[in-house]
């Protein structure tokens, strides 16, 4: 990502942070970050990780797609996303994001296709973590894809499907010598809440 890019998002989560006056210390915990990592991501001296900027949304209450690109989204009937037009994201070293869904206001979910690249210095490394509230169903398109469940760990085909709590460690690699493509659904947690409310 372009550091004028990430200097715009900084200034955005500042901006929405400033605004809704939350503390760096409740940010920080909220991301899941020391106080002072959260800080420099901020001031736009860290890029940000994809659980970092949806995690930041859901607190300050708006759409993943306005913290990125600045805009809101207006559509609320339907969206098309032609091949290769999705919102670029490229987060983590080794990782795209296409959002599936930008342009779609009040998302149930947080659609992307995902691209890995194969890394051989991962592969033996452990398997970084990450959290985030509700729940994730990833299926995996081509390649494979090995996935560590906190203290679990398995490898996915094409074809092959998990679904989690998002709320548990997580994280993933391309594995098998070659790149790995999935498709990822991330589903906020109200949907919980409102299933238990009507039970």
């Amino acid at each position: 990502m372009l550091q004028n890019e990430i200097l715009q998002i900084a200034e955005r989560i500042r901006g929405l942070r400033e605004m809704l006056e939350i503390s760096t210390a409740e940010m920080a915990e909220v991301t899941g970050m020391t106080e002072a990592a959260y800080t420099a991501c901020e001031q736009g001296e860290d890029d940000f990780s994809f659980t970092f900027l949806y995690n930041c949304a859901k607190r300050f209450g708006v759409d993943m797609t306005e913290l990125i690109t600045g805009d809101v989204p207006k559509l609320s009937f339907y969206t098309i996303v032609k091949k290769g037009s999705g919102m670029p994201i490229e987060r983590r070293q080794g990782f795209a994001y296409q959002h599936l869904a930008y342009l779609f206001k009040n998302r149930s979910c947080e659609p992307f296709l995902v691209r890995a690249k194969y890394r051989q210095e991962e592969q033996d490394a452990p398997i970084a973590l990450s959290r985030h509230k509700g729940q994730e169903f990833d299926y995996v398109l081509r390649g494979k894809l090995k996935v560590r469940m906190e203290e679990h760990t398995a490898v996915l085909e094409a074809g092959d499907a998990i679904y989690y709590d998002s709320g548990h460690g997580h994280g993933m690699i391309a594995t098998g010598g070659e790149d790995c493509e999935f498709l990822a659904l991330v589903l906020e947690e109200k949907h919980k809440k409102d299933r238990e409310e009507r039970a």
